[in-house]
């Protein structure tokens, strides 16, 4: 079993992707001091790891990554990549170490977001993969839409990125499809086929975004997902305040969870995106996390 697994069996530990999935909010645009300030309060607070962005983007993004990664975080410090060496190479000039890279697995993306094929996709992946690990990197892989994705291609596809090197899989519900009955079934699946961990990503177009990060962890979901406030693209992303309350004690942190922080980064957050603050979870659910816990 690998080490991350025993590390995190108590609890999920939380990749927090303010800075890259909460930026796709509407209307939201965060300067450069807003986000070194964002990684900074992320890091205190304790979470794993923060997607810092994508520096395929151009050079704003790259001067953000760059900046992030020279701050010498105890968080491990990830950046967002497509599957093209190109994405990759943006990352590594900007000081990362550690790459998350994302493909479509369901076939209506495959098909009409990309127009390329199953074998595209698959041939991409390992190339990337494979090229990412040769300079150093540590790698998570993305299934982009993996909740409309055919589950023999899914397994197929996060079996190749785990023979390629990859150290995590990340299941993302791209358009909050699911619900948390299937996200336990499909996540639960998942992970009795692979021998790496495996990250749930949700979002929120149906109010379901806690739920099923919720259902994911009790299927076996090693990683959740998080932004502050929950923001993110169209409905937005499971909330970070959420899940930090609902785990308390629970949640686990290499670094040791400070959630004396959560209230300070909450307002930051709220006053840089110019959004009301998010009215997350009052108390914490010791009954309800110990269900998920124990089943």
């Amino acid at each position: 079993m690998p080490v991350e697994k025993k590390l995190f069996a108590r609890g999920p530990a939380i990749v927090d992707t303010t800075l890259r999935d909460g930026e796709q909010a509407p209307g939201v645009a965060f300067t450069l001091r807003e986000k070194v300030t964002i990684a900074r309060l992320l890091d205190l607070l304790g979470v794993e790891v923060i997607e810092a962005g994508v520096p395929a983007m151009g050079k704003m993004e790259q001067d953000v990554v760059r900046a992030i990664c020279e701050l010498g975080l105890k968080s491990r410090v990830a950046s967002w990549n497509r599957v093209l060496l190109a994405d990759i190479r943006a990352s590594l000039a900007c000081g990362v170490r550690e790459v998350h890279i994302t493909a479509p697995v369901s076939d209506l993306h495959i098909r009409d977001k990309l127009g390329k094929t199953r074998h595209w996709v698959m041939d991409c992946l390992v190339r990337a993969v494979r090229y990412a690990r040769e300079h150093g990197c540590r790698v998570s892989v993305g299934a982009e839409d993996a909740s409309r994705a055919d589950f023999g291609f899914l397994l197929e596809y996060a079996l190749l990125a785990q023979d390629a090197g990859a150290e995590r899989l990340r299941y993302a519900d791209t358009v909050g499809a699911l619900e948390p009955f299937t996200t336990r079934r499909m996540v639960s699946m998942l992970v009795s086929k692979l021998d790496i961990p495996v990250e749930f990503h949700g979002h929120n177009d149906f109010g379901l975004a806690t739920a099923n990060s919720l259902a994911a962890f009790a299927g076996g979901a090693a990683f959740i997902s998080t932004t502050v406030g929950g923001l993110g693209e169209r409905a937005g992303n499971a909330s970070l305040e959420d899940m930090v309350l609902l785990f308390g004690d629970n949640f686990c942190s290499a670094n040791g969870l400070k959630t004396g922080v959560l209230g300070a980064l909450g307002r930051y957050v709220a006053r840089a995106a110019n959004r009301p603050q998010h009215h997350h979870v009052i108390l914490r659910r010791p009954a309800l996390t110990r269900l998920m816990i124990d089943n």
